[in-house]
């Protein structure tokens, strides 16, 4: 299977006082399309800032990560925005939606921002939260939608410029037991339509869905594991 990301030799260093730290310490990773990647780590272990170089969010201080072929990680400002954009859909554990304004306009807002046409963005909007079983609650504010339901607007609007990887940072860290099979159910059948899944969690039951897990400790990938094992964090 073609290899959609490949790091090789990446570190993140901090200056801290006269002490460099390095949060990322040589990884080595990559991940072919299609892939379901769950990520785990303690507190501090990386996992976090390894996530934020794959979506684009972030910049390695030494090494090479290649998106589909490409060097990213020296882009421009600019350029890695336009990439993160196209190729990259994002799942966050707040959800992160504006309250003002109706699902349906807050899964619009990245065609917003690609220049899509008013009455396109609202077409496109509607079939994704459709896709995800919201299509009836399209015009509902997030503070009238469930815990369940906003994530699944959030992945609505992950999905909305049809990037092929979809990355998720603890997307069922507030949900109750009914609302995580349901977004975990969502995030499987994205995998069976061939998009490439990462997400990060703390939860062991939820990185075995995954078809590959990745245990991070101090700044390295330290278990490389298949679906089904539960690994310990701690």
């Amino acid at each position: 299977m073609k290899i959609t990301i490949q790091l090789s030799g990446i570190k993140k260093l901090y200056q801290i006082g006269d002490q460099e730290v390095a949060a990322l310490d040589g990884i080595d990773l990559n991940i072919q399309a299609g892939e379901f990647v769950a990520i785990m780590g303690p507190s501090g272990s990386g996992k976090s800032t390894l996530m934020n170089i794959l979506g684009c969010l972030d910049r390695p201080t030494i090494g090479s990560y290649k998106l589909d072929g490409e060097e990213v990680a020296r882009l421009t400002d600019d350029a890695l925005a336009q990439t993160r954009n196209k190729k990259i859909g994002f799942v966050f554990q707040n959800f992160n939606l504006l309250s003002r304004i109706s699902a349906l306009d807050n899964v619009a807002l990245p065609l917003v921002y690609a220049g899509v046409g008013r009455k396109e963005r609202s077409t496109r909007a509607m079939q994704v939260l459709e896709a995800v079983g919201l299509g009836p609650r399209a015009y509902h504010q997030p503070n009238e939608l469930s815990g369940g339901q906003r994530q699944r607007v959030a992945i609505a609007r992950a999905l909305v410029n049809d990037p092929h990887i979809i990355m998720a940072d603890e997307p069922t860290g507030n949900l109750d037991t009914r609302s995580t099979h349901e977004i975990m159910e969502i995030f499987q059948n994205l995998h069976n339509e061939n998009r490439t899944i990462i997400l990060v969690t703390h939860e062991p039951d939820i990185a075995a869905c995954a078809s590959r897990q990745l245990l991070v400790r101090d700044g390295r990938i330290t278990r490389d594991e298949g679906k089904g094992v539960k690994m310990d964090v701690v």
